[in-house]
């Protein structure tokens, strides 16, 4: 393992890959959120890889985030899937966390396709809502592109007036309705966690226009922003956040609610990506 990734070391980790799996024209990244995984219909499933044997760094398990990467292919294009992701709260550093997002952009990916499970803001909102996130609020008190990061992978300063993709919300809010998911558009919060939020805090993220709260996905867009890929994100809101109802929230709630949600989750990712690729 290497004391700490550098900019070089993920460009030669993308090197070994192409090398070794031969992906050819990459499309796009999906990554999968607690308790959900992911089918590309309409592409075969190709190999599962250990992300242990991509990324030259120590990995922390967690309950619902298998740790693999699916190769999907149609003819020689290929789609890279995490069925489960990296987060800070486990102790991995940013550019830990964004790895796999590097990696995908050094491959030629220009799409990120990520889901994620959250809390709801909104107490009308019932658990299994789905989110299509239009904005964030990044409360997690760090930034991937600090330091070289920031330069070598495209601008330092890169602009999130529009980070997540107008044109590719309006195709998930279409395959959410193929799905018959109760969908629409909100700001996702990201806390560092991994404790939930208190209920003051949940006062304090709907005051400043959040909808939903999660503990994800943010380092993420960002680093494909600054690579120039175009971002969706989905939110399953899996339980209503602290506060909003008189008992204890649970990982293992989260979990279920994803359980519930996979069929349809199935039909909208196969939806969205017909659209998209």
């Amino acid at each position: 393992m290497t004391e700490r990734m550098t900019p070089e070391s993920i460009r030669a980790t993308a090197d070994a890959f192409r090398e070794r799996c031969r992906p050819g024209k990459v499309r796009g990244l999906l990554v999968a959120g607690s308790g959900l995984s992911l089918e590309v219909p309409g592409w075969g499933a190709g190999e599962a890889i250990e992300l242990a044997e991509i990324f030259d760094f120590s990995l922390h398990e967690l309950a619902g985030h298998s740790q693999t990467m699916t190769l999907w292919r149609r003819d020689d294009e290929t789609l890279m899937v995490m069925n489960g992701r990296f987060h800070l709260y486990q102790g991995y550093r940013p550019e830990e966390v964004v790895a796999p997002v590097r990696l995908a952009g050094l491959l030629g990916a220009k799409v990120l396709i990520a889901t994620n499970a959250s809390g709801a803001l909104d107490s009308e909102m019932a658990p299994g809502s789905l989110v299509v996130v239009s904005d964030h609020i990044n409360l997690q008190g760090s930034n991937p592109l600090v330091g070289d990061w920031g330069r070598d992978f495209g601008p330092p300063f890169p602009d999130m007036s529009t980070a997540y993709d107008r044109e590719l919300r309006k195709l998930a809010l279409e395959a959410a309705g193929d799905a018959g998911f109760d969908a629409r558009e909100g700001v996702y919060c990201a806390m560092l966690g991994p404790s939930f939020e208190t209920p003051a805090e949940i006062r304090m993220l709907m005051g400043m226009g959040g909808l939903v709260v999660g503990m994800s996905t943010v380092p993420e867009v960002i680093a494909a922003r600054q690579m120039g890929m175009r971002v969706c994100v989905l939110s399953l809101a899996a339980n209503p956040a602290a506060g909003l109802v008189d008992r204890e929230l649970t990982h293992e709630e989260v979990m279920e609610e994803g359980k519930k949600a996979a069929e349809k989750i199935r039909v909208l990712i196969g939806s969205l990506v017909s659209r998209v690729f």
